[in-house]
């Protein structure tokens, strides 16, 4: 049995403990858990974690109010392994959060979680790689930093300075996922070309830019999280940009929530929010498309960020497109499967969860799902890839890309 130790102690408030305590049992978190309806197992559901934790809450020889509340009693080595397997195999999308009736702040509590798991060595050893890559190349695949901005290279006419310049007015922070995955390298690109024809004086971080700080929140790191926000803030501004444009969710969120973003003077804007603004300015002009597409709201743009108007915008002012609704949309949106550093620990698992995401939007009728995040694209169009489904998968950058009146 591991000592406990008082760090481990303090990663819950006194809010979060009077949360849990108020936990009614009710099983709605269950219900809507992506994890458990892919796997079929209870034992990933918010309510069995709420009980763990409380059980490892227990196992402290605490004093005052967490004694008061929950008691003492002793969580055997085997308890701890098990409880632990179970907490990583989430999205951490949010959902439980959304149908809580009694309103606990669930995400944050799973964050609080793993932090503590890792405290007390109980966690997957891809933890590990995660907390080593981020350390030694500040990007979660240990790519080589300097090679950040090289998908430009893909460009028809890439620039010799591959848009990382010395000032600009807006700064486009590209994303791990992004940055080195061919699949989803095709974002970047898009996005290019939008911000090109609109006349944006825009320029990437290159190697400055270093992860947002999203794997290392979601795997329990966040001791190491200050260093990479001050990082990439620091960034931003010694290149004069007081905007800040994000195709991930991921890292919008994470500037939203987490990073010091307005003290500073800087915007933040995802990139169907400043997708809207160009359009409304008629700096994007379009032509008909004939397509049927329905939107996947991602769990951290939609649930995390509120922002759920943007995107619809952005698709309904592009003529000729036929726009349906997922059944679950908005708050109610089904997670991909591709949050939460779920893919690293449990692949099966997350593909699970896609294949639900994808006969989803197959039952709309719809030729095209579209999303607005680098990740839940690559997740559901590597599914529909590696089980040869006729349907197709675009960011939103992508399609606004398509509908470009450019010359071809």
């Amino acid at each position: 049995m591991p000592t406990m130790n008082k760090k481990a102690n303090s990663r819950y408030s006194m809010q979060q403990c009077m949360q849990m305590a108020a936990c009614t049992n009710c099983q709605s978190c269950a219900d809507v858990c992506p994890a458990v309806n892919a796997a079929g197992d209870g034992r990933l559901s918010a309510l069995h974690r709420m009980r763990g934790l409380q059980q490892i809450l227990k196992s402290r020889n605490s004093s005052g109010w967490i004694a008061r509340l929950f008691g003492r009693k002793e969580l055997t080595e085997e308890e701890w392994k098990e409880f632990s397997e179970t907490v990583y195999r989430c999205t951490l999308c949010g959902n439980c959060q959304e149908v809580c009736p009694v309103g606990i702040n669930l995400k944050d509590l799973w964050v609080s979680l793993r932090e503590d798991l890792v405290d007390e060595k109980h966690f997957p050893k891809k933890i590990n790689m995660i907390k080593s890559n981020l350390k030694s190349s500040r990007n979660v695949f240990d790519e080589d930093n300097e090679e950040r901005a090289e998908w430009v290279e893909d460009m028809d006419d890439p620039p010799d300075d591959l848009f990382v310049r010395d000032e600009a007015e807006v700064v486009y922070f590209t994303g791990c996922t992004a940055a080195y995955f061919p699949v989803a390298q095709k974002i970047p690109l898009a996005l290019a070309d939008i911000l090109l024809q609109a006349e944006i004086d825009f320029t990437l971080l290159g190697e400055d830019e270093w992860c947002c700080g999203f794997p290392l929140l979601g795997a329990g790191l966040k001791d190491m999280f200050t260093e990479f926000a001050e990082h990439n803030i620091q960034a931003v501004l010694e290149k004069g940009a007081k905007t800040v444009t994000f195709a991930c969710p991921s890292c919008y969120e994470m500037w939203k929530e987490h990073y010091p973003y307005k003290e500073n003077g800087i915007q933040i804007f995802h990139s169907t929010q400043y997708l809207e603004m160009l359009i409304k300015e008629e700096k994007i002009p379009f032509k008909s498309l004939d397509m049927t597409v329905t939107y996947h709201d991602p769990c951290d743009l939609g649930r995390g960020a509120r922002e759920f108007n943007a995107p619809r915008a952005v698709i309904k002012a592009i003529p000729g497109v036929t726009f349906v609704e997922l059944p679950n949309n908005r708050e109610n949106c089904n997670c991909c499967g591709g949050g939460g550093n779920l893919e690293m620990v449990d692949a099966k698992l997350s593909a699970g969860i896609a294949k639900s995401k994808v006969e989803e939007a197959i039952s709309t009728g719809a030729d095209t799902i579209v999303s607005s995040c680098q990740q839940c694209v690559r997740t559901m169009l590597t599914y529909a890839k590696r089980n040869k489904i006729n349907i197709d998968v675009l960011d939103i950058t992508q399609l606004v890309r398509k509908a470009l009146e450019m010359d071809e």
